[in-house]
């Protein structure tokens, strides 16, 4: 089947092999534009949302929050960190088990924070607040991060 187009330079003959491979082509590039670039860490996900659960911060620049939903990175040493100046929980005696040099150990918290729930990283945190270490112990669905801490 031929198609004949009349233009300024006369009639141009196409086929329909041709128009198929063209519409293609337009739509491929429809698709790239279309698409846009993927999501960094760093555009907004939704909303602040309170988190608890246990706080560990087991050796330097190494932080996450283990809560019912899993393991949110904080930070960890030579590669990803929150960004920012963001607040640190406050534990009161007693709410902090050390478990390496230094202060290093964990607590239980909540945080008010803002996450990627695609790659599990923290991206903001409003705040931060230390909580009694038995809320979290006896946390059914906290137990399995129990015993990786300890």
């Amino acid at each position: 089947m031929k198609v004949i187009l009349s233009g300024l330079g006369g009639s141009i003959h196409l086929t329909m092999k041709l128009q198929i491979t063209f519409a293609a082509v337009l739509v491929c590039f429809a698709m790239l534009f279309v698409s846009g670039a993927p999501r960094t860490n760093f555009e907004p996900q939704g909303a602040f949302e309170t988190r608890c659960g246990w706080f560990s911060n087991p050796t330097p620049a190494n932080i996450w929050l283990y809560d019912r939903e899993g393991e949110w990175t904080i930070g960890v040493q030579g590669g990803y960190q929150t960004p920012g100046d963001w607040p640190w929980p406050k534990f009161k005696p007693g709410q902090w088990v050390v478990t390496n040099a230094g202060d290093h150990g964990y607590g239980c918290a909540c945080l008010q924070v803002r996450v990627n729930k695609r790659t599990n990283d923290v991206l903001e945190i409003k705040s931060a607040r230390g909580r009694p270490l038995a809320q979290c112990r006896r946390d059914a669905s906290l137990k399995k991060w129990s015993k990786m801490l300890s």
